[in-house]
């Protein structure tokens, strides 16, 4: 299989194009890599196909904060510049005056 190229990146806040949450990104994944019961969880009518990028993000709503799994084809760029408020988000980046989320023990670029 070829390999496919991320449209978005770690430390990069997005939001689903579908369901009012947001979050930040801190892992991805090439391909899905879930397991098969999670995916079938999914409806039908919206499950995504596995041959893409999959994005695990601290997401939070207006409601509560939790991680996500989230396929490409369901995120778009969150651009308010609002920061998180997910508390694992402080733990593992930190936030630029710009608004940009860069892992903790890297240097900018």
């Amino acid at each position: 299989m070829e390999a496919l190229i991320a449209k978005f990146r770690i430390g990069q806040v997005v939001k689903h194009r579908k369901y009012p949450f947001r979050g930040v990104i801190y892992d991805v994944d090439p391909v899905f890599a879930n397991t098969e019961e999670w995916w079938l969880a999914i409806p039908a009518d919206v499950r995504p196909i596995k041959e893409q990028p999959f994005y695990h993000l601290f997401a939070e709503n207006a409601d509560t904060e939790y991680v996500a799994y989230v396929s490409e084809q369901n995120l778009l760029p969150d651009d308010t510049g609002v920061p998180l408020r997910h508390p694992q988000v402080r733990g593992q980046f930190t936030r630029a005056k710009d608004g940009t989320y860069r892992l903790r023990g890297t240097s900018p670029h």
